[in-house]
């Protein structure tokens, strides 16, 4: 069976990589599902969950927090890689500081509309979001 050759990276590290079967990421203009032979694709990353299927068949998700996703394939291949500028494993995020951090940028928004928040809000949710479908 033909896999996907993906990569998860930050700035800081690699978050994973591995052979795949399928990812499904969340684009600014929707969600996108790349499997092998995938035509090539360059796509901005809105802040959501990313879903990567290995090749054992069980699903690893992660948050991202926007960034691109490129796809290339060639004669034998196709390598998928997500670059954001932050990433987190479901594994690794703390429920308790993420719900924390959606109350407080809600209280700051209710405050006072601002972009940084509302993004921060964004962010947040999204790592509650995934701990909830754990």
């Amino acid at each position: 069976m033909a896999t996907l050759d993906v990569h998860l990276v930050t700035p800081e590290r690699e978050v994973w990589a591995g052979p795949a079967r399928m990812v499904v990421a969340r684009g600014v203009a929707g969600e996108v599902g790349i499997l092998p032979g995938h035509a090539p694709l360059l796509i901005r990353l809105a802040i959501g969950i990313l879903r990567i299927q290995g090749d054992d068949g069980r699903w690893q998700s992660a948050v991202v927090d926007g960034g691109f996703l490129h796809v290339t394939t060639g004669a034998e291949d196709t390598r998928v890689d997500v670059l954001a500028a932050h990433a987190e494993l479901a594994g690794d995020i703390d429920r308790r500081a993420a719900e924390a951090r959606v109350e407080e940028m809600e209280a700051r928004l209710h405050e006072a509309e601002d972009a940084e928040a509302r993004a921060e809000l964004a962010k947040a949710f999204a790592r509650v979001q995934l701990t909830q479908t754990r």
